[in-house]
């Protein structure tokens, strides 16, 4: 099966190798101990990713890559955005921002610069577990390959064993969209698109 996305063990693996060696002497593996970090929890189940790397965990997550962490890449880290947090009250998830700023943010400017992340990793400070999960931060394309295609599918398995429930309902995301795109490219073809006419200026 064609998928297109890269998975994020070689988006990973593609960082720069001199972010990865910038802290390589930090890497932490995966073990019982570490396993009651949220943030290495978070690479195992979300990344599948078993050496934790805290300059690489950074890198990976300044998604507009500023060397630095704003308040809205906390909320998209924490996966605060995704259709699996929609009930969490809206305090509730600026509190998790609030109190990621509070451990990291030593110069108070309201962003986590990657030094501070670094500084603070050293000095034994984590990301807090606030139980809203292991973050949730990839499209649906993503999230469907990382947490169902890989855990039950491989590269041989063919379109007609995709019969899962989480299959089914992923085939027919891409059925709306592609619906969706079509209609759109129907309305866009057209010199006047008769459904935006207000009713009284139509004429028949």
């Amino acid at each position: 099966m064609c998928h297109r996305y890269l998975s994020t063990t070689l988006l990973f693996a593609l960082l720069p190798s001199n972010l990865l060696a910038h802290s390589g002497h930090d890497q932490v593996t995966l073990s019982p101990e570490t396993e009651s970090d949220w943030a290495t929890r978070h690479m195992a189940e979300e990344h599948h990713i078993s050496n934790f790397d805290p300059g690489a965990f950074f890198t990976l997550h300044d998604f507009d890559s500023s060397l630095t962490w704003s308040a809205d890449e906390i909320r998209r880290l924490y996966g605060l955005d995704d259709e699996s947090t929609k009930n969490v009250d809206e305090g509730k998830k600026v509190e998790v921002v609030r109190k990621t700023l509070e451990t990291f943010d030593r110069d108070d400017d309201g962003l986590v610069e990657r030094d501070e992340w670094l500084q603070g990793w050293r000095a034994g400070k984590r990301l807090e577990d606030f139980g809203l999960g292991p973050g949730h931060h990839g499209d649906d394309e993503y999230e469907y390959e990382i947490h169902h295609f890989e855990k039950f599918h491989d590269e041989n398995t063919r379109e007609e064993d995709l019969t899962h429930p989480e299959d089914i309902e992923h085939f027919r995301k891409h059925d709306e969209m592609e619906a969706a795109a079509e209609r759109q490219e129907k309305l866009d073809s057209m010199p006047i698109v008769e459904q935006n006419i207000p009713q009284k200026f139509r004429r028949y």
